[in-house]
């Protein structure tokens, strides 16, 4: 038996549901109230894989700007990244945000493994999308965005449900396991 680390970090704009996500993952809990991140956060997760146990450390990193220089600092070491963007009606902006994201990432980390969340599916309304087709065409355009900048999954998550977001943790982290295991 193997303790195999990694480091993940998560990011993206403010709001879009970050903390609650790693909340959600790690102590299966949701936090309604919204309280901004200062910096990072971070959370110890273990995962048994086979018969090695992946010890995450996962970082929590706040997306406004006024923390772009210390989150250079806080990428140091990370083994993958979750980027985050969110599906709420009022925050969709942040879809077109993914590429700052992305080059913020790589360009302190270089090519690490990268996973796609779109978050807050729950606040969808199912209603609007069938009659919108700005909406219709936003998962052609997720589609697009994570075949150009090579993430190595997408999934539709709700913190607030726990939908996906463990399948979606466990993608990153066999993903960072199984490429480990060939060193």
């Amino acid at each position: 038996m193997r303790v195999i680390k990694h480091k993940i970090i998560v990011v993206g704009a403010p709001a879009v549901g970050k903390t609650s996500l790693v909340k959600n993952y790690t102590k299966g809990e949701f936090v309604r109230e919204y309280i901004s991140t200062l910096g990072a956060q971070f959370s110890r997760f273990e995962e048994k894989i086979e018969n090695d146990t992946v010890e995450l450390i996962i970082w929590d990193i706040a997306g406004q700007e006024t923390y772009e220089t210390m989150r250079k600092k806080f990428y140091k070491g990370s083994s993958g990244c979750i980027v985050v963007f969110s599906h709420a009606p009022d925050e969709r902006k942040t879809l077109s945000e993914i590429d700052k994201w992305v080059n913020e990432v790589r360009s302190n980390c270089g090519e690490i493994p990268m996973i796609l969340f779109g978050n807050k599916i729950d606040l969808i309304d199912v209603k609007e999308l069938e009659e919108n087709d700005t909406l219709k065409n936003s998962d052609l355009k997720v589609d697009q965005i994570v075949n150009l900048l090579g993430f190595i999954g997408y999934y539709k998550t709700s913190a607030l449900t726990g939908e996906r977001v463990t399948e979606a943790f466990h993608s990153l982290i066999h993903k960072l396991y199984y490429s480990s295991k060939r060193i």
